[in-house]
């Protein structure tokens, strides 16, 4: 996904003299959470009336699983620490995750250049000077055996955030494991594969909705025989957080992207607890402590009672969602960067009080570019510090039982159900993103925090409030932008000296599947160890399925 960019409004504008005083009309807490949830001052058992233990909560590891998807979560094992990485050509990238691996990051986790995302080669005329600089640029084989040289991709899981071109990206990690000798049947890791927050919250789509679910559902379909142990997708409210949106929207709107995607399934013939247990999610951990940790807890118990009451699932791991976090990047501030070390750690916190399986936290310069190597250190060592000395992970759940926490679990948990009924009233996710109604909800939202924030009722420390000195410029990381050149050279000497007619057959067989409705992925796998490239085998399926046309929502 693109690196985040500083949002508007806060992070640009420039440092002034600081002034301590608070300003007239802005109080030192607002008395809401970040969302806009008023809070009372105290909460009591008078605020839960009704509320059970049992029906609420249980234990952790069984039905609703409010307390978290494992019986013993942390006591087990930690959450999978992964730093998201990558940058300029497949080597810079590699020697990264070699180094992250060294400093004890427990999974990689792979950042793709805007190119690669949009199913473009690196020598095409609208790659220019994008080439390498959010994401790694991965045309073919041969870069993604770079990318992963000296990583035995049988012992490590690898998330990849990758969504138009999922399918071809993971044909390139299957194709480069087969060469390593790996067993598919335990090659692990996630896709993220998830297609409709691009219409809703970042824009890297290539094709209309519904071919582009028609190969959501093929990679699902695909990985059930070839990839058992494989996570198929990870459903993205991070995204949708990031455009704006409340977390109550994050948490509705995502859980009906996810019933879009169940739907997308049972039409395609798979039967619900054949797909559904290697569903994952991603979340946002933004900066509103309370309520994040609500997020989660009201997110998961909302999931399990969908699974069971709406789909029928029987399968317990059809139940369970399991999610990756990453703290919040439109949090970030270019002013103070240094605050931004703070802002991390309390989000981390957050992911893990929350109960997430896995988590990434930014690092402090991200609000001006990509992390160095010293600040992606610093980013992992927070989490590392919050798994062996802050003592969160030694109870499941400490938090449960709070009054707070679960009154806001459950007005989370209510506002998210009425998201999911609107939507289905709508005639079902696709058709409101058809519509542009989330969209345009999203962006609702968005302004009226960034007003509140203009008005100095929301405090950014450093941006509106406690503003110092002007800051002398902190160091932070140059894509050089030779790589671009060097990569073009490389994309276009593969096409010299590979089989041309043995790749062209394969790229012809992609898209005589796309016409026929046959799955996708053994031709696309087939194509790639051909040495065809992301461009080409993207354009097949352009050529059927056209490119969409986005919906202006106003």
């Amino acid at each position: 996904m693109p690196r985040h960019e500083p949002t508007p409004g806060i992070t640009q504008r420039g440092g002034v003299a600081d002034s301590s005083e608070p300003s007239q009309g802005s109080p030192a807490s607002p008395g809401t959470t970040l969302s806009g949830i008023s809070l009372n001052a105290v909460y009591t058992p008078g605020d839960l009336p009704g509320w059970d233990a049992q029906s609420s909560l249980g234990l952790p590891g069984e039905f609703p699983y409010t307390r978290g998807v494992y019986p013993t979560m942390y006591r087990g094992k930690p959450w999978t620490m992964r730093q998201y990485a990558g940058f300029g050509a497949a080597r810079q990238s590699n020697e990264r995750y070699r180094y992250l691996l060294a400093q004890g990051q427990t999974g990689l986790s792979v950042a793709f250049d805007l190119p690669t995302q949009m199913g473009l080669d690196s020598d095409h005329p609208r790659a220019r000077g994008e080439v390498g600089k959010v994401g790694v640029a991965i045309c073919s084989l041969e870069d993604m055996h770079a990318l992963f040289e000296g990583i035995p991709l049988g012992q490590v899981s690898t998330s990849m955030t990758i969504n138009s071109t999922a399918a071809i990206l993971l044909a390139l990690y299957v194709a480069v494991a087969r060469q390593q000798g790996a067993s598919l049947p335990n090659l692990s890791g996630t896709v993220q594969n998830d297609i409709l927050k691009e219409y809703i919250a970042r824009g890297t789509y290539i094709y209309p909705p519904r071919p582009a679910m028609r190969i959501v559902t093929d990679v699902f379909a695909w990985c059930r025989k070839e990839l058992p142990s494989w996570t198929t997708i990870s459903i993205s409210g991070y995204h949708i957080r990031e455009a704006g949106s409340t977390a109550v929207q994050e948490v509705g709107f995502t859980l009906a992207d996810a019933i879009a995607y169940v739907d997308a399934a049972l039409a395609a013939g798979l039967a619900v607890d054949e797909f559904s247990p290697r569903l994952s999610f991603f979340f946002n951990a933004h900066s509103d402590l309370l309520e994040e940790i609500a997020k989660y807890r009201a997110a998961r118990r909302l999931w399990a009672r969908l699974m069971r009451d709406r789909f029928g699932a029987r399968d317990p791991r059809s139940l369970l969602l399991r999610f990756h976090a990453q703290t919040a990047g439109s949090s970030l501030t270019a002013q103070q960067p240094e605050n931004n070390i703070v802002r991390v750690a309390i989000q981390a916190l957050a992911a893990v009080l929350g109960g997430c399986q896995s988590l990434h936290a930014n690092a402090l310069d991200e609000a001006l570019a990509l992390p160095t190597e010293d600040t992606a250190r610093l980013a992992l060592r927070t989490q590392q510090i919050l798994a062996h000395e802050s003592g969160v992970a030694n109870t499941v759940d400490p938090v449960g039982g709070s009054y707070a926490i679960e009154h806001l679990t459950d007005t989370i948990e209510a506002g998210a159900c009425a998201c999911i009924d609107r939507i289905d009233a709508l005639g079902g996710m696709l058709r409101a993103i058809e519509t542009g109604y989330v969209q345009r909800e999203v962006q609702k939202a968005a302004y009226e925090y960034q007003q509140s924030v203009e008005r100095n009722e929301r405090i950014i420390v450093g941006v509106n409030r406690f503003r110092g000195e002007r800051q002398e410029p902190i160091p932070t990381l140059r894509i050089d932008p030779a790589i671009e050149q060097e990569q073009i050279e490389r994309v276009r000497a593969l096409r010299a000296r590979r089989d041309g007619p043995r790749a062209n057959a394969a790229v012809a067989d992609v898209e005589s599947r796309a016409r026929s409705g046959e799955n996708l992925m053994p031709a696309i796998l087939t194509a790639v160890e051909a040495h065809a490239t992301v461009g080409e085998i993207s354009d097949a399926m352009r050529r059927v399925f056209g490119e969409h046309q986005e919906t202006l929502a106003l």
